[in-house]
């Protein structure tokens, strides 16, 4: 590929011109799956280029610290800076979107995880304006009149997975009620959005039901429904739901 200004070329499609100094690609999608990932530049809804990234996941130490993971997601972190593109989106698993986050200097915008094709979602968004990222601690998101949550550990750990969302602003817990039959252990569950975007998080023990607001920044329910997806997996991921 040749740069659309200068026409030097390019090692890449979609890579920023070093001798123009010009952008290629406005925008890219990461499509991340465990054990590789697809990084498209876009130039407005046209596709110029993708790069396929692999990597053998390590079966002892998979989580977020491991070795293999910093570099599979160094791997893609350079390959968007490459780029130099205005906005970067991502779908895909959640453990690598995860160190993606930590690792990328730009704010990373999550496409559904209900998306068939990634950057077909992303072309179809372009000029909408993408919600807010909301960054701080489970416990600068949590505030309301009602401070007990049930289910021990597992319900802390529910809201902190939920409050570790980039696009969830507050949580307030709503009151205890009872919910029909006992047992069954924790369990929770993004309710449906609203209008405003806002979704609840059920959450379940026993025969204990406490139904927790959970405040976005989508803004409106198509975004709030991307959001509510994402919640969903995360709390699967976590064995919660």
């Amino acid at each position: 590929m040749e740069c659309w200004r200068c026409g030097a070329s390019l090692a890449r499609p979609g890579d920023h011109c070093l001798v123009c100094r010009t952008e290629n690609a406005d925008s890219v999608v990461i499509d991340a799956e465990r054990d590789r990932a697809r990084v498209t530049a876009l130039r407005g809804d046209e596709r110029v280029g993708t790069t396929e990234i692999t990597t053998t996941p390590e079966t002892a130490a998979s989580d977020e610290g491991g070795v293999e993971l910093r570099n599979f997601a160094g791997l893609i972190v350079d390959e968007v800076h490459r780029k130099r593109p205005e906005d970067v989106y991502a779908a895909g698993d959640r453990v690598v979107i995860s160190r993606l986050h930590r690792d990328l200097s730009y704010e990373l915008k999550r496409v559904g995880v209900g998306a068939d094709d990634p950057v077909a979602a992303v072309c179809d968004r372009q000029g909408e304006s993408s919600p807010d990222v909301v960054e701080g601690t489970p416990a600068e998101k949590i505030s309301g009149t009602h401070t007990t949550l049930i289910g021990g550990r597992q319900g802390r750990n529910a809201l902190a997975t939920v409050a570790g969302h980039p696009h969830v602003k507050k949580i307030v817990p709503g009151p205890i009620e009872a919910g029909g039959a006992a047992g069954g252990g924790v369990h929770a569950a993004a309710t449906r959005a609203d209008a405003n975007g806002n979704l609840r998080l059920r959450l379940k023990d026993g025969s204990s039901v406490q139904e927790n607001r959970l405040v976005t920044t989508a803004g409106d329910r198509g975004m709030g429904e991307v959001i509510r997806e994402d919640i969903d997996e995360a709390l699967a991921d976590a064995d919660l739901a």
